[in-house]
């Protein structure tokens, strides 16, 4: 599987508090940020079945 790389734009305040939420959790920022989108997928995936994504080639 390909890591990839993602540029997003927050506010400071909430990236102040995402650092708090990871800490407190033990992961980076990044991890976290991870974490809350395959917890995101997970919930998606139980409610409406598992997204079938086609690579381009």
């Amino acid at each position: 599987m390909a890591i990839k790389s993602l540029s997003i734009r927050i506010e400071e305040d909430m990236l102040d508090q995402l650092h708090v939420v990871a800490d407190y959790e033990g992961r980076s920022a990044n991890s976290q940020i991870i974490y809350l989108i395959r917890k995101c997928i997970e919930e998606y995936e139980q409610k409406l079945g598992k997204i079938e994504v086609k690579r381009k080639r």
